[in-house]
């Protein structure tokens, strides 16, 4: 009898004992993932991901997040070339400027459009923008301030032989005009209410330019790759966090200044508009008049033709918006 319930005892641990290891052997097994590195700037459309972090909505999604700042715009763009980043927010500009000497890139979302905050300011006595002829202009050479110059300059007949082009920083355009050294320039918030302090005045806006000032957030193919899905949630984490921020302005204001420290109002939405996900949809098909691919397609002949760039890959392939689409 004791034998039988020493060996009825030893079954029961045994059975025991194999299924235990048969459910710890067969359970999932959680891969702790690095968190996904992305750039930004100090641009307000660019705040979203920082309420996202603030918020939880990456983490909820189901993935990690690490922002970084960007101080210094062009070292960080190599560092994001040379792999030391997973993505970078670019307006679409730099971004297809950046793709001529690195085209494995793609473009997932646009997360901004600037629709008003993208001013050219000028003195009293430029009324229109025919007045510009043989005065002197102000714009950020090289990159999307001149295309944008440049689109405002066609609504009059003009091009850029009509104006004398300067190169100068946003930053600069107040005192400039100020001083004479020229009639207008493109600038936005802050330096644009300095500018109107000093007498300017607003002669042509990105309302007059829709769908040609968007920022994107940008991936290494490598990522896109290998990380698809923390990508897919990354994106939903943002749109969340900018359709939170448009409902809940003032608690989204105090939440960047607090991670910035910087003022609140200093996070104003005027004349930008958060892009949601139905609204990037529309700018990724082709058919539409403001597609994301006939505004690149703008850029592009403009850096091919003021030879800021020889070469630039097949657009279609620069964009990728498998991730604005529900999970298969």
């Amino acid at each position: 009898m004791l034998r039988f319930k020493l060996l009825r005892y030893l079954s029961v641990f045994l059975i025991t004992a194999c299924l235990l290891f048969a459910c710890h052997t067969w359970a999932p097994t959680e891969f702790k993932r690095p968190p996904l590195k992305v750039e930004f700037a100090s641009f307000v459309g660019e705040h979203p991901g920082i309420i996202a972090q603030e918020k939880g909505f990456f983490k909820a999604q189901g993935v990690d997040v690490e922002l970084i700042s960007k101080r210094y715009t062009q070292l960080e763009i190599a560092n994001f070339s040379a792999g030391k980043y997973d993505g970078i927010i670019l307006t679409l500009g730099s971004f297809i400027i950046l793709s001529a000497t690195n085209p494995d890139i793609q473009g997932v979302v646009v997360i901004d459009e600037s629709i008003g905050a993208d001013v050219v300011v000028a003195q009293s006595q430029i009324k229109t923008v025919a007045d510009l002829k043989g005065k002197k202009l102000g714009a950020n050479l090289g990159g999307f301030s001149e295309v944008f110059v440049t689109e405002m300059l066609k609504t009059a007949n003009l091009t850029s032989d009509d104006v004398n082009l300067v190169k100068l920083e946003a930053s600069e355009i107040p005192q400039r005009l100020k001083n004479n050294t020229i009639q207008a320039g493109h600038t936005w918030e802050p330096h644009l209410s300095e500018a109107i302090k000093l007498g300017g005045h607003i002669l042509f806006s990105s309302k007059q330019t829709p769908g040609l000032i968007l920022d994107m957030i940008v991936f290494r193919s490598e990522t896109i790759r290998d990380r698809p899905e923390d990508i897919r949630a990354f994106v939903r984490g943002w749109l969340q966090a900018s359709t939170y921020w448009k409902a809940n302005v003032e608690e989204g204001n105090a939440i960047i200044s607090k991670a910035l420290k910087i003022p609140t109002n200093a996070n104003s939405l005027e004349g930008v508009n958060l892009t949601d996900l139905g609204e990037n949809q529309k700018f990724f098909q082709s058919s539409n008049p403001h597609s994301i691919y006939k505004t690149a397609k703008i850029y592009a002949d403009f850096f091919i033709r003021s030879g800021n760039v020889t070469r630039i890959p097949e657009l279609k392939s620069l964009f990728n918006s498998s991730f604005l689409n529900p999970p298969s």
